[in-house]
């Protein structure tokens, strides 16, 4: 069991994994993109905030590329961490909107709610301006929409991250 947690504590301080963390999160995000132009699926405030969730995985994880030392794993560990929770709940929000008995009285925003030095949505209206109806729902894959996959997609993020963290922890290292 020892030389397992320090296996997977070992795996925090190796650039392949956060490259792995990178590309999958930001695979993640070009899908997104596909979906936005490809398909022409325009995303509601929900699907902006998710995706802002999500980027904040990729340059968590960029941001240990770029330097791998200490208080860089210890940035990248708390912006995945926050960014994995902050979207899962996000996405958790999501469902309840789309699943309201009463979808008159389930709404969202129009705008994006960013703060005041952070207008992503008019620097970058492209990615970040929200177009769609937080009550859409029409894809579907294995009987599951897109909030409900980001809300399994943000679990595992999160899990992933919780058990890494707890091995670094067990095997005292420092981050």
């Amino acid at each position: 069991m020892r030389s397992v947690v320090h296996r997977i504590s070992r795996w925090a301080e190796h650039k392949s994994s956060w490259l792995v963390l990178f590309a999958t999160s930001l695979g993640l995000e070009l899908a997104a993109l596909y979906f936005q132009y490809g398909m022409g699926l325009k995303p509601c405030i929900m699907c902006i905030y998710q995706r802002t969730a999500m980027y904040g995985i990729v340059l968590s994880a960029l941001f240990v590329l770029i330097k791998n030392n200490g208080l860089t794993r210890m940035v990248g560990f708390a912006g995945w961490a926050v960014s994995a929770g902050w979207g899962f709940l996000i996405a958790k929000e999501h469902i309840a909107i789309l699943n309201a008995p009463n979808p008159f009285f389930a709404s969202c925003e129009i705008v994006p709610n960013f703060p005041s030095w952070l207008q992503l949505h008019e620097w970058i209206p492209a990615i970040f301006a929200a177009q769609g109806d937080c009550l859409e729902d029409s894809w579907q894959f294995l009987s599951m929409g897109m909030a409900q996959w980001m809300q399994i997609l943000f679990a595992a993020y999160f899990i992933v991250f919780a058990i890494v963290f707890a091995c670094r922890l067990l095997d005292k290292k420092p981050f």
